[in-house]
């Protein structure tokens, strides 16, 4: 009726661990398992613990052992090639189709931008004509004012009018700005309406003494005198030198403040009148003076 000595013994160290065992399932939370029944350490009596250590080596042992896929893929077949190119084809030929519904639009436009551009080009060269034509209508209503303002303002001699202008200009300027009034420079055409000019001009400026621009020049050919419209000058009134008084001995060197003219040479090239006396004077074309202009009536 007595237990063994020995059997308590060897039973004490197997239940301090499953006091242990069952203190560490309580802290992880785990559900209990019945140590009690089977003490000797059987497959029933096993901890939740070992259970646990079981399933986490089983784990460990699935991680490090990879997964073989159950069937490997099939290989394609030359039907599912076909079928691919064929899919790649349509679609393709569906892009292919939306680009020519883009061109066809685009073209429709450039047609419309084309047909707008040729509609302003139109309608800009319609304004280009109506600009030159009222520019031609103001001109020709300059011109007629500038005639009339200078036989209105200036004198008349016969079947012209002379204007003198009181503005510095070279030669050639003076000429356009004549020819903008519907004249030209003075060109008198024989001696009656040079000296018809040369009394208006000392009327003009008098009590002073300005060359004025004529329509005169020698710029074709040295020595060669026309008049602005190219007709040959067929009359002078150059500037003389006064002579000696009479009994003093003739003196060969020019006088120094009025030589003989013309005396520039080919650096004057163009005639200006005195307005105290009415002679004329050889100056470079681009020298400013006042110029005097003519209008037909």
């Amino acid at each position: 009726g007595h237990t063994p000595p020995g059997r308590h013994e060897s039973n004490a160290p197997r239940l301090r661990i499953a006091g242990t065992q069952l203190h560490l399932q309580e802290a992880l939370g785990l559900p209990a398992v019945g140590g009690d029944e089977n003490p000797e350490g059987t497959s029933e009596g096993k901890g939740a613990l070992g259970a646990e250590e079981d399933g986490l080596e089983e784990a460990e042992e699935e991680e490090a052992t990879p997964t073989l896929s159950s069937s490997p893929s099939p290989s394609p077949t030359p039907e599912d090639t076909v079928t691919y190119i064929l899919g790649r084809l349509a679609g393709l030929d569906a892009g292919l189709h939306q680009l020519h519904v883009r061109l066809h639009a685009l073209d429709t436009r450039v047609v419309e931008l084309t047909r707008g551009l040729r509609q302003l080009r139109e309608a800009a060269g319609d304004t280009r004509d109506a600009v030159q034509a009222l520019q031609e209508a103001q001109s020709r209503t300059e011109r007629e004012h500038g005639r009339l303002e200078g036989c209105l303002k200036g004198v008349r001699l016969g079947h012209k009018c002379f204007l003198l202008s009181r503005d510095f200009e070279a030669q050639a300027a003076a000429q356009a700005r004549c020819a903008a009034r519907g004249g030209s420079l003075a060109q008198p055409a024989d001696r009656p309406q040079m000296e018809a000019l040369s009394r208006y001009l000392r009327g003009a400026l008098a009590p002073y003494n300005w060359p004025v621009w004529l329509g005169v020049h020698d710029r074709r050919a040295e020595g060669l005198y026309l008049f602005e419209n190219g007709q040959r000058v067929s009359f002078f009134a150059w500037h003389r030198a006064p002579r000696p008084e009479p009994g003093a001995a003739p003196s060969a060197a020019p006088h120094p403040l009025s030589p003989n003219q013309p005396n520039g040479g080919a650096l004057e090239n163009c005639v200006a009148q005195a307005s105290d006396d009415g002679s004329w004077w050889d100056h470079d074309c681009e020298r400013r003076l006042y110029y005097v202009c003519e209008f037909p009536f």
